[in-house]
């Protein structure tokens, strides 16, 4: 015969978390991404030589996607405080782990890319006092975000990641960069500054900050080459990052162009002119290699989508890197006045919307369905042992 089982009482419910909390709670600094995306579709839009100036409705297309970027800024700043409000432990996880805490360099981007989108379009609708007011404030911010970022991430990945060179990606350049963008933002902010010592000081600052970006990049990027030759291709979800590497090089590129523009007046002969001799000497040949590596990602992406890479939030890395090299294009095309330039902008500017829209797009959809917010699949339950016994 077989005894009966009795039910087993029901477990105690844990206590729930508020809705907000709970949804956040796998809410990274990698989706600062999306800030940094949308808010290039406009900076970049905005430095288009190649595009008529009275185009209709150009300029408000551009200040509605700035405008989303610093909506966007909010609502992130405001759920990644909930998330270290309510899930510490998620938070402290995040800067322990190699592969997530250089992504802490993209708040200092998201920062620094609403910022300087806000002088360029936010003006229209906001006004030049707010505009210049906003921008100073997300400056400052950003670039303290971006030299912490640049110090406290190396030092971790040093001291406490346990990292090899196995697992170099183009990731680890994110705190990297994260100067540069304050370098190549930074020079609009001169003019609104008091003459003298303080615009000057503006500009060597930025100055500063491109070469403490341009070495500490040179010093990574033969890494992630070199774990590429030796070790294969990257795994199908990070594949998309490779195009990260073409953000500090268009990034510096339209850093020593912007250099350009501000020095006369502010800085004394000859320097006003070096800068303009290095805008070229320099932005040529650093947008020759981007093109060659923009070519190298590609054919890595292509490779892996016939592998079945699907979307995941590294489809963002083809947005922000590929609109600084739009903008330094842009910059190489006011100072050498040569076409290709201007038609090398805006093939680049359409492959950043195809980009961004699809990435957004993507995104809205794991956000509605869940996906994305959701944590780490559990595994599948162990088999239960027999409570039963016949006899």
């Amino acid at each position: 015969m077989v005894t009966a089982i009795r039910p087993l009482p029901p477990l105690p419910r844990a206590t729930a978390r508020p809705p907000r909390a709970a949804a956040v709670r796998h809410l990274g600094p990698n989706w600062y991404a999306c800030v940094m995306g949308t808010a290039i579709v406009a900076g970049a839009g905005a430095a288009l030589p190649a595009l008529p100036a009275h185009t209709p409705g150009l300029r408000p297309a551009l200040t509605t996607a700035w405008a989303l970027s610093l909506v966007l800024l909010a609502v992130l700043l405001a759920a990644r405080a909930l998330h270290w409000a309510h899930h510490r432990d998620r938070a402290r996880a995040h800067l322990l782990d190699p592969a997530m805490a250089p992504f802490y360099g993209c708040l200092s981007m998201a920062l620094l890319a609403v910022g300087g989108g806000s002088l360029t379009l936010g003006r229209d609708w906001i006004g030049l006092r707010a505009a210049v007011v906003l921008d100073a404030v997300l400056f400052t911010a950003g670039t303290a975000v971006g030299l912490a970022a640049a110090v406290a991430v190396p030092y971790l990945m040093a001291v406490r990641h346990r990292v090899t060179a196995q697992e170099a990606t183009p990731v680890w350049l994110l705190p990297l960069v994260a100067p540069m963008v304050s370098a190549a933002l930074g020079p609009r902010l001169v003019p609104y500054l008091p003459e003298g010592q303080p615009r000057a000081t503006l500009l060597l600052a930025c100055v500063a900050l491109f070469g403490l970006s341009l070495l500490a990049t040179l010093m990574t990027l033969p890494l992630v080459f070199g774990r590429l030759i030796t070790h294969g291709p990257l795994p199908l979800v990070l594949t998309p990052s490779l195009f990260l590497v073409l953000g500090p090089l268009g990034q510096s590129t339209t850093a020593v162009g912007a250099f350009a523009d501000i020095a006369p007046g502010v800085v004394p002969a000859p320097y006003d002119e070096g800068f303009r001799v290095l805008a070229v000497l320099y932005g040529v040949p650093v947008t020759g290699f981007a093109l060659l590596w923009l070519c190298l990602a590609a054919a890595h992406v292509v490779r892996a989508w016939r592998r079945g890479m699907r979307f995941a939030m590294t489809w963002w890395s083809f947005t922000f890197p590929v609109g600084t090299c739009v903008t330094g294009a842009g910059a190489l095309a006011s100072h050498t006045g040569l076409l290709a330039y201007d038609v090398l902008a805006l093939a680049l500017y359409v492959l950043l919307v195809g980009a961004w829209a699809t990435a957004a797009w993507c995104t809205a959809r794991g956000l509605l369905s869940g996906a994305l917010l959701a944590g780490p699949a559990p595994g599948p339950p162990a088999p239960r042992s027999a409570t039963a016994r016949t006899r």
